[in-house]
């Protein structure tokens, strides 16, 4: 199922909790020694499918191949060749830096004879050599996610699997962060990292989005950004807040969004987005600039989504 060039694919993944269905028919190929997001609100799937293809979780329905096994049937051997880490720190907060590391290097059966290297490159690398004997709880939240993840690759493994990681640490270090995995990409490391955060998703190689289940976009972030150049639209008013009533739900305009002072519209394919948006403030008596302005991912998550809860095609996909 899975190229020599693809780290994991999935076909029709599928899982059910009862009447929900919490997966719908996912199709999914992540290339090898990229970062990878997967971008969604919560309860959209990410955590549910990021189990499955790690085998912690069965499908109801599809098929899975991760590092040339069958999931879930192979899941035991994948487990020794890939990492995975939570958005909450599960490591033991009343052990130091370095003896949670041996102890994770010991529960991943790495030799002893070059474990204790092992830790001594993580604790170089991930930033520890002054705090390797402090204990892990009194560190802050950005520590705690460096440790973290120096933890989850203290094996080697081929494959990452992150969930939510940096959603409580502060911007500079999740930047650290971000570093690491990039790093750990370029010596090969394939990273699979679920987030809802927009700044993140543009950080990825590529990403795909999901909304309740379902599969809505799929493509680099300018792919994705390119898919909708010409259709953003910043409008200037000293009147905001009335211009935005005046515009939703209009013909051609499909969501309006007030940032700061200002407006920012998504506008309907194929339509004069524009001149459009001129007529109808010249129509509700509003004083008003109005230019085309360069998509970002939340506006390609507005359009993706907007598929699922408007008359578009429910199944369609935003794709470059």
């Amino acid at each position: 199922m899975a190229g020599d060039d693809a780290a994991i694919s999935a076909r029709g993944l599928t899982k059910q909790f009862g009447r929900l269905v919490a997966v719908d028919r996912v199709d999914l190929t992540v290339p090898r020694s990229q970062v990878y997001g997967f971008l969604g609100p919560n309860g959209s799937g990410k955590s549910t499918t990021i189990r499955m293809l790690c085998g912690l979780l069965t499908p109801t329905a599809g098929q899975i191949e991760v590092l040339g096994l069958r999931i879930p049937q192979q899941a035991e051997a994948l487990r020794r060749r890939i990492g995975y880490m939570t958005q909450k720190f599960s490591l033991f907060e009343d052990l130091s830096v370095r003896e949670n590391l041996e102890f994770l290097a010991a529960a991943h059966d790495v030799p002893k004879a070059t474990a204790r290297q092992r830790v001594d490159e993580l604790i170089a690398q991930y930033d520890f050599a002054d705090r390797q004997g402090q204990l892990a709880g009194t560190m802050s939240g950005g520590q705690k996610q460096r440790l973290a993840l120096a933890g989850a690759v203290i094996h080697g493994p081929e494959l990452l699997f992150l969930d939510e990681p940096t959603s409580a640490v502060d911007p500079e270090s999740r930047r650290n962060f971000w570093e690491k995995l990039f790093e750990l990409a370029d010596d090969g490391v394939t990273i699979l990292v679920s987030t809802h955060l927009m700044d993140e998703a543009e950080r990825c190689h590529r990403l795909v989005i999901l909304d309740r289940g379902k599969l809505v976009a799929d493509g680099t972030p300018v792919e994705l950004t390119g898919a909708l150049a010409g259709r953003i639209v910043e409008v200037v008013t000293p009147q905001a807040r009335r211009a935005q009533r005046a515009l939703s739900g209009q013909p051609g305009v499909l969501s309006v969004a007030q940032i700061g002072s200002n407006l920012r519209v998504l506008t309907q394919p194929g339509e004069a987005g524009l001149a459009n948006l001129r007529r109808l403030l010249d129509g509700a008596g509003l004083p008003g600039d109005v230019a085309a302005v360069a998509p970002n991912l939340e506006d390609v998550f507005v359009e993706a989504t907007r598929k699922r809860d408007g008359g578009a095609d429910p199944a369609g996909r935003l794709q470059a």
